[in-house]
């Protein structure tokens, strides 16, 4: 008799490469990206101004905060791929809510979409330290950025002129993308994979392992990176539009500029070749120190719109570079058997710091304008400059001696 060979793609599920997980992130970027200009333009329309605005998405923040927090015990209840779609499925929810129109139905879109950037986040990077190991997370991380390069850049300025042109436009083209996002997800299969298997037990509540993280200082110092950094892009993301609208530039404006910024991401592979050159603590000093100096040189030429705009297209660079390496020094940290507790907390930087910008700027907004929300935020990457001085001069260097350009080359 004869005996049917099953061909191996079936017999076992494909292993999820470097380029795979690129590629979810694009598409996670393209949903994402469409609508980073869309939102604060129509909250800041519907609401009047950017007090409220900030208001919003600080309890938005608190929120997303608790809900990333609860992810790993749900996982319990929930396996991580089911989890990572519920999170995913929230993004077209959201847009759907934010088609509305109605300012309450905006502020659940919001929610919605915060809500599914957390949840997903937490999950794939969950994944992504089962399937690629340390010496790949950098050429894991620049990938990434490369492949998002093209939605982060069209994606501002296209929302909004999908937005002019026809108001559901943006948020349709977000949910398709989510769908896609999905579509790919459940084809990489990872659902089969060593970790997500519920005969491996459920995940332990990620509070539990507070005491651990606080144990360690090389992961408080990298989420306390990520924290800062992302408090950047919040100030960059938030209130660059509104300065834009405020100042009478015009919605398009702001949103060409997020456009401009997000292009410097096709820069990434040189600026991994810059940190590779030097040290991950010379990229982290530099980015902190020049992006933190052009936020509040920004806030001291507000009066000048054109060149206080100008100014923070240059910052924006240095959060490129700092996108580039600022995480490294927290993934390099985390210990194989503590992957989902710590990539949650981990994940909290986003909730963090989408707490603390708003928070911070709603006080600031009460006794100053606008632009002293860019002061604000370049003392706080002030802060990272100060802090990054205490990382290891040799981080990501494998055994031996071999350079990170060992680890991460392409």
């Amino acid at each position: 008799m004869l005996q049917r060979r099953i061909p191996e793609w079936l017999r076992h599920a494909p292993v999820p490469s470097v380029q795979n997980f690129a590629a979810l992130g694009g598409l996670e970027a393209l949903t994402r990206g469409i609508l980073i200009s869309v939102y604060p333009l129509t909250m800041y329309a519907a609401f009047g101004d950017a007090k409220s605005v900030s208001a919003l998405y600080f309890f938005v923040g608190i929120i997303s905060l608790l809900v990333g927090l609860a992810v790993p015990p749900l996982t319990r209840l929930i396996a991580r791929r089911w989890m990572y779609t519920l999170g995913v499925f929230l993004f077209p929810v959201g847009a759907i809510l934010a088609m509305t129109g109605h300012k309450y139905a905006l502020a659940a879109g919001l929610l919605c979409n915060t809500v599914a950037t957390v949840t997903a986040f937490i999950c794939i990077n969950a994944y992504l330290l089962d399937h690629i190991g340390k010496r790949e997370l950098g050429r894991s991380e620049t990938l990434r950025l490369l492949y998002s390069a093209l939605s982060w850049t069209v994606g501002p300025a296209g929302g909004v002129w999908l937005m002019l042109w026809w108001r559901p436009a943006p948020f349709i083209v977000s949910g398709v993308a989510a769908l896609a996002m999905l579509a790919l997800f459940w084809s990489m299969r990872m659902g089969n994979g060593k970790v997500i298997s519920r005969a491996k037990g459920p995940a332990p509540n990620p509070l539990a392992y507070l005491g651990r993280f606080f144990q360690q200082p090389r992961l408080i110092a990298g989420w306390l990176f990520a924290v800062i950094r992302s408090a950047g892009w919040w100030v960059y993301v938030v209130y660059v539009p509104i300065f834009a609208v405020q100042s009478g530039l015009g919605e398009q404006i702001g949103s060409l500029t997020l456009s401009f910024s997000n292009g410097m991401l096709f820069l990434a592979p040189l600026m991994m070749k810059f940190v590779q050159h030097n040290s991950i603590r010379f990229a982290l000093r530099t980015g902190f120190l020049s992006s933190g100096l052009a936020f509040v040189l920004s806030g001291v030429i507000s009066g000048y719109p054109i060149g206080a705009i100008g100014v923070l297209m240059l910052a924006s660079m240095f959060l490129i570079l700092l996108d580039v390496c600022a995480g490294l020094p927290f993934l390099m940290a985390v210990h194989p058997s503590e992957r989902t507790e710590m990539s949650a907390i981990y994940a909290s930087y986003r909730d963090v710091s989408g707490i603390l910008t708003p928070g911070f700027a709603w006080i600031v907004l009460l006794f100053a304008p606008l632009a002293g929300v860019f002061v604000a935020g370049g003392l706080g990457l002030g802060i990272g400059w100060y802090l990054s001085r205490r990382v290891h001069p040799r981080l990501g260097a494998a055994r031996g001696g071999v350079a990170l350009r060992q680890a991460s080359s392409v």
